[in-house]
């Protein structure tokens, strides 16, 4: 028996919003935007590669849009793996992502935090290669 985590959700305030940055600036693909009626859609982004997408889940009450941005108490909630760091990080930069710290080399791996359109925290991390 197999297990994976194949889709993780992440509270948004507008589905056309989280999809124009997603998409747009990040560079993820949008693999569903289905109408579930009364306002609800089933949005799903996904990056270029293996591992885990994104359900874009709006907010529809309180609680909810409490969290938003604040989905992992202010820690780094999301890793975003790449093969070229250096690429990858000039092309969100020019795309005028937010980083809140200089790249930094680490024993797993170059990394850097930015924030996605609602302040959540993410690491860019190209993990060192395994020799």
């Amino acid at each position: 028996m197999t297990q994976a985590i194949a889709t993780v959700a992440l509270i948004v305030a507008d589905y056309d919003e989280a999809i124009a940055f997603y998409c747009e600036i990040l560079g993820f693909t949008l693999r569903s935007d289905d109408d579930q009626g009364d306002g609800k859609r089933w949005v799903v982004v996904a990056p270029n590669g293996p591992g885990a997408q994104l359900l874009l889940a709006r907010a529809d009450n309180s609680a909810q849009k409490a969290a938003i941005g604040n989905q992992a108490g202010g820690r780094v909630a999301f890793f975003l793996e790449t093969d070229d760091f250096a690429a990858e990080h000039a092309c969100m930069c020019a795309k005028g992502v937010r980083f809140i710290e200089q790249p930094r080399n680490e024993p797993y791996g170059t990394v850097a935090v930015f924030e996605d359109l609602y302040a959540n925290k993410w690491d860019l991390i190209e993990p060192k290669r395994q020799d």
